[in-house]
């Protein structure tokens, strides 16, 4: 890939290119030729985006508060699993705060200067990582809980709080490129923008190079635990009769699934993106539109993740739903009557391995 001077070439890298920047982790085109490649028109319509920000804004703020809710007002039926996915409502709840100005952006242009840029771009990425690495630590707890059946060590409730402590810590140090290099500056031709601004000459390399690195242990490793444990976990389930187990893994297993459906998809296109800059693959026009088009679909698929897990947990998760109708039926909202009616008992029970989540 040519290297270039940003400060020489940004304009002309601007004016050829006409390159829409956004707050993906896309990287504008740094090859400069004389019959550049017109945008693609079938890119999504902009505010289309805007109103479906605005909609996982407040259907993420409802639900992950909600979640929030449930898991911090149990004290005695809080599992070590409940503790992961209380912190992962948190990481999406936090995201969500961030939709409003990702939205703002989209239909006009970056005006909230760059300390906004900065801090709401590392919740993006911090949000994601902490994600993936909060899922593969489930899949660790409930590999050992299922296949070993080491209950006691899974149990131990303070040794979850440093892992998340870790999780989160790690997953800051993930986004460090973006807290370092990212700024709002003013482009030719699209506005101020809120971009990655890296000066030098190795420019295009450091950025395949911010690229990969993140993707592989915040993303590649943490996806194979995940499938490794679960996968021995299924074989293991399927050949028991426990019907607890079996639920609670249903509930896990479509949060892993939407996970994946949700980023998998961004991140192959950004790995495809990546070898296109590096020509390991030939870049053409057609190609470039189409992974520029492929980037806006997947990302909005990925940001619309931060409202789906309480979508999940309210429809199959059995005891999130008599965990919150008992917290309705104590504030006086619904009657005991409409508790025994919709809801089961078994919210009651204080086993230890007993979620209020699941």
């Amino acid at each position: 890939m040519d290297s270039f001077s940003f400060n020489g070439d940004l304009s002309n890298l601007f004016s050829l290119y006409n390159y829409t920047y956004d707050y993906s982790t896309a990287m504008p085109d740094t090859a400069i030729s004389s019959a550049p490649c017109r945008p693609d028109g079938s890119v999504l319509n902009k505010y289309l985006v805007v109103v479906i920000y605005c909609l996982v804004f407040i259907l993420s703020v409802v639900g992950n508060g909600l979640v929030v809710l449930v898991v911090t007002s149990s004290h005695t039926n809080r599992s070590v699993t409940d503790v992961y996915l209380l912190n992962l409502a948190v990481a999406d709840l936090l995201f969500a705060l961030s939709l409003p100005l990702w939205a703002a952006y989209r239909a006009h242009e970056w005006v909230f200067g760059t300390v906004m840029c900065k801090a709401i771009s590392v919740l993006q990425e911090a949000n994601f990582y902490s994600g993936i690495l909060l899922l593969a630590c489930i899949s660790v707890d409930r590999y050992l809980a299922i296949v070993y059946a080491t209950r006691a060590a899974t149990e131990k409730r303070h040794w979850v709080k440093f892992v998340c402590l870790g999780i989160w810590v790690f997953s800051v140090l993930l986004s460090l490129p973006v807290l370092l290099f990212r700024e709002a500056f003013p482009s030719p031709s699209n506005g101020t923008v809120c971009y990655e601004r890296i000066g030098g000459e190795d420019t295009a390399k450091w950025r395949v190079v911010l690229r990969v690195l993140p993707q592989t242990f915040g993303f590649a490793l943490p996806l194979l635990v995940m499938l490794f444990c679960y996968g021995v976990t299924i074989h293991t389930l399927l050949q028991t009769k426990n019907a607890q187990k079996q639920r609670a893994m249903k509930v896990i297993f479509a949060v892993v699934l939407v996970f994946l459906i949700c980023w998998l998809p961004y991140n192959i296109t950004l790995v495809t993106d990546t070898l296109m800059r590096t020509r390991a693959i030939a870049e053409t026009c057609e190609r470039r539109n189409s992974i520029d088009t492929a980037l806006s679909v997947t990302q909005v698929l990925g940001f619309a993740h931060s409202c789906i897990n309480p979508i999940i947990y309210a429809f199959i998760g059995q005891k999130f739903r008599n965990s919150f109708l008992k917290i309705l039926a104590q504030r006086g909202f619904i009657s005991k009557d409409a508790v025994a009616r919709y809801g089961h008992a078994s919210y009651a029970s204080t086993s230890g391995n007993t979620s209020t989540t699941l």
